[in-house]
């Protein structure tokens, strides 16, 4: 059986489809954003380099 559909159906089915991809795409990228790490995620001798790393650049810009 050969089934007929209306232009009007044809459209509403496409506009359907689309509004289902932008759902996906907003779903994905709410999920898929990195979660921030605490200060207790990241080890202490790391924190401690990163914040003497960071006290040498200041000090050099400043010193220009």
């Amino acid at each position: 059986m050969e089934e007929r559909y209306s232009i009007n159906d044809i459209l509403s089915a496409i506009d359907d489809l689309q509004n289902l991809r932008k759902e996906k795409k907003i779903n994905t990228t709410m999920t898929n954003k990195p979660i921030p790490k605490q200060k207790s995620d990241i080890p202490s001798n790391t924190l401690k380099l990163i914040e003497e790393a960071e006290k040498t650049i200041r000090s050099k810009l400043l010193s220009e």
